[in-house]
């Protein structure tokens, strides 16, 4: 059985939504078992997640951007793991990620940048969205990958929607395929 971690911090609920959608992707793909371990208000992890990661195929990350970078409940689990780094626990697992913010850039790529980094240390092998954009007149949020996202999924949650309304739903079959193609991944190098 293939396992995809999806480990994510999400402040308001937006980066819950997405986190899940991540989840239905990769849990669809045929042999894949998919688990999302949320980090706490206080940057902790579930009991036992560490050992989880250990043993997953793939690990994806997911932060909201706030400030230009992941949330600092985020960053702290990124600190954490240096145990994982001093042990090599992660090498050659495969990585991915996912980000949110108000603003159509909102600086989410230095989010990305900052996921990609740890699993370069980590010596993981990154998986992006492999999606076209959608950047024609016609497209808008409802399109796949409108944000054109191709390191990883770059939703927009405006500060006055609540997680009801935001991510829409483009930016959430985003998210499922970014799952789908690293279960897909996964599955085959297992």
């Amino acid at each position: 059985m293939t396992t995809v971690a999806i480990v994510y911090f999400s402040g308001y609920g937006h980066t819950v939504k997405l986190a899940e959608a991540v989840h239905a992707g990769a849990a669809a793909e045929p042999g894949a078992k998919a688990t999302l371990y949320r980090i706490d208000a206080n940057g902790d992890l579930p009991e036992g997640t560490w050992e989880e990661l250990a043993k997953a195929d793939a690990v994806i990350y997911g932060s909201p951007t706030y400030m230009g970078g992941p949330a600092w409940q985020f960053k702290k689990f990124a600190d954490a793991s240096s145990k994982a780094w001093f042990t090599q626990a992660w090498k050659n697992k495969l990585a991915a990620g996912f980000t949110t913010s108000a603003s159509t850039n909102g600086d989410k790529f230095s989010t990305m940048e900052y996921f990609w980094t740890l699993s370069q240390q980590h010596g993981q092998v990154w998986i992006g969205t492999g999606l076209m954009p959608a950047n024609k007149k016609e497209h808008g949020p409802a399109d796949v990958n409108w944000t054109a996202g191709f390191a990883g999924v770059l939703a927009i949650s405006p500060s006055d929607a609540s997680p009801d309304e935001a991510p829409r739903s483009g930016d959430l079959e985003t998210a499922r395929l970014l799952g789908k193609r690293v279960a897909e991944f996964a599955t085959r190098l297992r």
